[in-house]
């Protein structure tokens, strides 16, 4: 019973009934001009001079309507006043029917203005005169010829109680009818809503593909700068041992670094080009050609690195060579932070039709650079996972019996078409 009654209790209801009233004191200030036609044939029948003000009192009030500015006024007060979620016009010129939809709406909120306005106010009066027990006499209403007479008695009473809610049902119906007519006469046309929604595809278009270039440059400077950095420190650490032993190896180590920092410098200026919406520069594209250097770099960090290469991987071009890289790079970089020790098996095997990857190192507790020696960010494996993807291959990452790990990746040469 409560959960019936509870939009009468709702202040919301009032403020549409408030803003319907607003609607028809506002149409007063035309109902003069309207009235100069029957002013001017004062011959005329009265109901002819009442039609004939209505009908004019009503062409003024569309003509209103007409106005752009007219539409975005009423929009706004009734998303205000009506809590109707109504959006902004386009900013197209609207044509044939569309044009009239203001008008309806303004003919439709001042009728409802007035109807409810008149009836509201009667029911309350008639609410606050019913009980004349109090004036010590018998109260009653009446309109045209339609008379209410109540007694002093409780039937005084429970008329003024059904009065007083009759009023705020009528309140109630003439904010659900302006807030069924709002969507429909205030609302977008056919078109405009299909220029919305066009504009919406092109809003989400253009940021699916912000979000996937964001994407494709956080995973290269997770592979690049995370391997670099990686890379570096464990040659810093043996440059720092060997520096007094062994100086040439020391150098060799420092050498290393500043090869390996330079090129994250390049991925660096080209991503952050990109994120800054400049002009950038040539993208780093290293590919499989430049495998031998990356293993390189892995020895003068100190690594035991074991390839093993067959095939022509030269076959692999482009974009397949490049995600090879990528991989391969990554792969060393887990086995560099993650690994225990001891050599590092890398391989490539290129065919015809596919080309095979993998990175075994061994796991375990390790030295300085074994697990817990390096933060880890949680990317790095699912970054992997949507590379291989993309390119519609395969990969597994997993424990390779009880002391190695192995991740292994095949790639078609040739997509499917």
């Amino acid at each position: 019973m409560f959960r019936g009654i509870r939009p009468l209790l709702s202040g919301s209801t009032y403020a549409g009934a408030l803003f319907a009233y607003c609607g028809a004191l506002a149409s007063l200030p035309l109902l003069p001009f309207a009235a100069l036609p029957a002013v001017a044939w004062p011959s005329a029948p009265v109901g002819v001079q009442f039609a004939l003000t209505a009908l004019v009192w009503a062409v003024l009030i569309g003509a209103i309507g007409l106005a752009r500015t007219t539409r975005r006024v009423l929009i706004a007060c009734a998303r205000r006043m009506l809590g109707v979620p109504l959006p902004d016009p386009v900013g197209e010129r609207r044509r044939g029917a569309d044009r009239l939809r203001t008008p309806l709406w303004l003919l439709s909120h001042v009728l409802l203005g007035w109807v409810g306005a008149q009836l509201g106010v009667l029911l309350f009066v008639a609410g606050l005169l019913l009980p004349g027990g109090w004036a010590g006499a018998e109260a009653g209403v009446s309109v045209h010829g339609w008379s209410l007479r109540a007694g002093s008695g409780w039937q005084s009473w429970a008329a003024a109680l059904c009065c007083v809610l009759l009023a705020a049902a009528l309140c109630l119906a003439v904010t659900y009818a302006l807030r069924w007519l709002a969507p429909r006469l205030l609302g977008p046309s056919s078109g405009e809503r299909l220029a919305l929604a066009a504009e919406r595809e092109r809003a989400l278009a253009e940021r699916e593909r912000v979000l996937a270039e964001r994407n494709r440059l956080a995973h290269e400077l997770h592979d690049s700068i995370g391997h670099t950095l990686t890379a570096a420190t464990i040659q810093a650490a043996v440059a720092g041992e060997m520096l007094g032993a062994d100086p040439v190896a020391a150098r060799a180590a420092l050498r290393s670094i500043e090869e390996s920092t330079r090129a994250a410098l390049e991925d660096l200026d080209y991503v952050l080009g990109m994120l800054r919406e400049e002009k950038a520069g040539t993208a780093p594209a290293r590919t499989l050609a430049d495998l031998p250097e990356l293993l390189d770099r892995l020895r003068h960090a100190g690594a035991v690195v074991e390839p093993d290469l067959s095939g022509d991987y030269a076959q692999a071009q482009g974009t397949l060579s490049r995600a090879a890289y990528r991989i391969l790079q990554e792969g060393l970089t887990n086995a560099l932070r993650h690994g225990a020790g001891g050599p590092i098996q890398v391989k490539v095997a290129a065919a015809p039709d596919s080309l095979e990857l993998a990175v075994v190192n061994r796991t375990g507790a390790g030295s300085g650079t074994g697990q817990g020696a390096f933060p880890t960010s949680g990317h790095g494996l699912p970054g992997l996972v949507e590379r291989v993807r993309l390119l519609n291959g395969e990969i597994e990452a997993g424990p390779d019996g009880p002391e190695h790990w192995r991740l292994a990746v095949r790639l078609p040469v040739r997509l499917p078409a």
